[in-house]
C-alpha cells in the first residue's frame, strides 16, 4: 500500500510540474521524427481461456521505437524486453504448470492534437506475434507427453496518452489488446483446441523524442 501511495504522489507531482516545465522550454516537439519509450507492463489474460483452465498474467518490461511520419502519424515497433510468466491452473487441482511468452508488434498510430500539447491521446492498430516457451505443464496430457502452445499471432489495438514534460521527454500510459488464440500442442502436434487468452496489457513508461 505504501508503494502505491508513493507512486500516486509521484504521478500527481509530475502532472502538476509538467505544464510549467514545458511552457518554459524554448524548444519544440514539432518536427522530431523518432521516439523511444521504456515501460513497465502488466499483462492480464482472459479469465477462462478453456474449460477447467485458468492462465494468470504478470508484469514485464516493454520497449517501443517509433518513426513519426509527421506530427500526428507514426509507425511503432513494440515488444517485451523480457518474458511474461504465466501460471496455469486447473479447476479442483490448482497450479499445474507455467508458461512464458514474449510478444512483438508493428502498428500504425495516430496522435491527436499539436505536438507541443501537454496531453496527447493516441490510438493504434497493427499486427503482433507472441512466442511461447518454457512450457512446464504437468497432468494435462494423459500420455505424459509435452504440452505446449503454438505461436500466437493476429491483430493488436492500442489506446494511450502521452504527457509532454518538455520538448524531448514525455510520460506515457497506454493499454493494448491482443487477439490471442494459440493452439494447444501435445507431443509437438496440434490438437485443434485453442486457448482464448485475449490479453489486455496496461503500461506506464517514460519516453524521449529526437
Amino acid at each position: 500500500m505504501r508503494s502505491i501511495q508513493i507512486l500516486s504522489l509521484a504521478v500527481v507531482s509530475a502532472l502538476a510540474f509538467a505544464p510549467a516545465a514545458f511552457a518554459q522550454d524554448g524548444d519544440t516537439a514539432s518536427g522530431k521524427r523518432f521516439a523511444v519509450v521504456g515501460s513497465a507492463t502488466l499483462l492480464d489474460t482472459h479469465s477462462k481461456p478453456a474449460n477447467g483452465l485458468d492462465v494468470d498474467g504478470g508484469p514485464a518490461p516493454t520497449i517501443s521505437a517509433s518513426w513519426l511520419i509527421n506530427d500526428n502519424w507514426a509507425v511503432e515497433l513494440w515488444g517485451a524486453a523480457d518474458k511474461f510468466n504465466h501460471r496455469v491452473k486447473a479447476d479442483g487441482v490448482g497450479k499445474v504448470g507455467t508458461v512464458e511468452q514474449q510478444p512483438i508488434a508493428l502498428s500504425g498510430q495516430y496522435h491527436f492534437g499539436q505536438a507541443d500539447n501537454v496531453f496527447r491521446p493516441f490510438v493504434g492498430v497493427g499486427y503482433y506475434e507472441s512466442n511461447f516457451s518454457n512450457e512446464k505443464i504437468d497432468g494435462l496430457s494423459a500420455s505424459g507427453q509435452h504440452v505446449g502452445l503454438d505461436t500466437a499471432k493476429g491483430a493488436i489495438g492500442t489506446v494511450g496518452v502521452d504527457m509532454n514534460i518538455n520538448s524531448t521527454w514525455f510520460a506515457r500510459a497506454d493499454a493494448r489488446y491482443m487477439h490471442s488464440r494459440p493452439e494447444v500442442q501435445v507431443g509437438g502436434s496440434g490438437t485443434g483446441q485453442d486457448l482464448k487468452l485475449d490479453p489486455w496489457l496496461v503500461s506506464f513508461g517514460v519516453g524521449a523524442r529526437f
